[in-house]
């Protein structure tokens, strides 16, 4: 607990802790350093068989029929895109409260992203407002689970149904979540991951698309690899040459020493969850009492990944906004961030699709309400201690 009156570190104070503790950081074990010199000594270093097995495993883990890797998580969206069958003329209904990433995967494929607003308590799209922007010109809906907290994908569902889109789960936060004791990647049409150094497992860089379709599965394989129907693995299994160009695709292909790190982190998926989940927890037993902060709320039906730990600043009751806030927290060597400015907001959308501000008025409220806590799960006890302290030191500071 912060002691009363304690002079802030950004006015000459002591800071809470001596170095700065980052949002998010990746952790690498021996293990992890071992599979990967394996592959490294192998035969094979990209298009071999740890994509394979890594695919594999993805599949079984989020209990999916087909798993693609792809070389990022923006790669899997605009491959998910390609799949969809999305172009010129067509439009895709999203989030504007996520990493601009979900949104240009749709305008890589000559489509046009649309925003519907969110929901007040979630921070995830909300359907109702989602419904209301359904044109016939509409050929996709991509939620997306934010922070790690699983969209309303029922309801998504069903709008789907109604009017014969497809739904592109973008999950890149939600890898181990469930959603009505159903394991995210097993729901939506496809879903999209991410193995980025702040998600849950690192591979540097990596993502995968899951899927039950096997037709979807097949255009994802071939769009990673140049729109080529065979990778160079399969030629040389089958002792043959010959190899067809069908659609025009990219060079999205995850190696194998990326994927050899995936499967070794992956064996600890369920222990960093566990970790995630302590420290939210934590979270919010020391935040219930400072009446200044909400946090994140959690519906009944879903068990988050907890891939962010936000709190909502209540500005009625300080004496300052959100950025002094934050400043006040960095100073404090606490890592904090923002996630994320609205897509809609940034200059390439504003310039290119006319974008104006107060079109969205709950996600640009949260937006100017938000601060990210650092969640990662390697931090130790003392590290949560001192994001609490910090918190509470500032939030007291400023408190009406």
């Amino acid at each position: 607990m912060a002691k009363s009156g304690e002079r802030l570190a950004i006015e000459g104070g002591r800071p809470v802790r001596d170095t700065l503790l980052p949002y998010g950081r990746h952790r690498v074990e021996e293990e992890d350093i071992a599979a990967v010199v394996e592959t490294l000594r192998s035969a094979w270093l990209t298009t071999g068989p740890k994509v394979g097995e890594f695919e594999e495993a993805i599949s079984v883990f989020t209990q999916a029929k087909h798993a693609v890797a792809f070389s990022s998580g923006t790669a899997a969206l605009h491959g998910a895109v390609f799949a969809a069958g999305l172009g010129a003329g067509d439009e895709a209904i999203t989030t504007p409260l996520t990493f601009c990433a979900t949104a240009n995967a749709v305008l890589y494929q000559g489509a046009k992203p649309v925003f519907a607003d969110i929901s007040a308590d979630t921070l995830n799209v909300d359907p109702a407002d989602v419904a209301r922007r359904i044109t016939k010109k509409t050929r996709a809906l991509l939620p997306v689970d934010y922070a790690g907290h699983p969209a309303e994908l029922d309801t998504v569902l069903k709008l789907a149904r109604e009017h014969h889109l497809i739904v592109i789960e973008d999950a890149s936060h939600a890898l181990g979540a469930t959603y009505k004791q159903r394991r995210i990647g097993s729901i939506s049409h496809m879903t999209v991951f991410s193995f980025h150094p702040v998600k849950h497992i690192a591979c540097g860089e990596g993502g995968m698309v899951t899927t039950d379709d096997e037709a979807l599965a097949r255009r994802l394989r071939s769009f990673r690899n140049h729109g080529i129907s065979s990778d160079v693995r399969q030629r040389q299994a089958a002792g043959q040459w010959h190899y067809e160009m069908t659609e025009l695709g990219y060079n999205y292909r995850l190696s194998d020493i990326a994927c050899s790190l995936g499967l070794s982190q992956l064996r600890r998926i369920e222990g960093n969850l566990a970790r995630r989940r302590a420290i939210a927890t934590h979270y919010n037993s020391a935040f219930a009492g400072l009446t200044a902060v909400e946090t994140p709320a959690v519906r009944g039906e879903v068990n988050p990944a907890w891939h962010l730990y936000y709190i909502r600043l209540r500005p009625h009751l300080l004496t300052c906004g959100r950025d002094e806030v934050f400043g006040a927290l960095r100073a404090e060597n606490i890592g904090v961030n923002v996630h994320y400015i609205p897509v809609h907001l940034h200059p390439y959308y504003r310039r290119r699709e006319g974008h104006k501000p107060h079109t969205y008025p709950v996600a640009e409220a949260a937006y100017e309400r938000l601060i990210t806590l650092p969640l990662f799960h390697s931090m130790g006890d003392e590290d949560v201690k001192d994001v609490i302290r910090a918190v509470e030191k500032v939030i007291s500071h400023y408190s009406r």
